[in-house]
């Protein structure tokens, strides 16, 4: 943790040296690494929970397994399209920057 903390202090060094385009820039860059960092450590938690919730409830009643798989599916296409969304944000911090001028 201490090296994530240090590397962060580092960028944010490199970024106030930077005149102001070169700042924003630099800050777009930290901010669309973290973001997607958490958008898919979020993703891959909620989809570790919904597979072992879907494996308890198949293996308390085989019977139910189609519609808990079923159900499953369309969770983890929910959970993904949430990390697909902060990856479109990232990309538009990154390329199509709203705070440049």
């Amino acid at each position: 943790m201490k090296k994530i903390v240090a590397l962060m202090a580092i960028f944010a060094a490199f970024a106030f040296a930077a005149d102001g385009d070169t700042m924003i820039k630099a800050y777009s860059v930290i901010a669309a690494v973290v973001g997607l960092g958490l958008a898919a450590l979020g993703g891959a938690i909620g989809m570790g929970h919904a597979s072992a919730a879907t494996i308890a409830g198949t293996a308390r009643n085989p019977g139910m397994g189609g519609k808990l798989m079923g159900t499953m599916f369309i969770a983890l296409a929910m959970i993904e399209a949430q990390v697909i969304y902060a990856l479109v944000l990232a990309l538009i911090a990154l390329y199509a920057n709203p705070f440049l001028g």
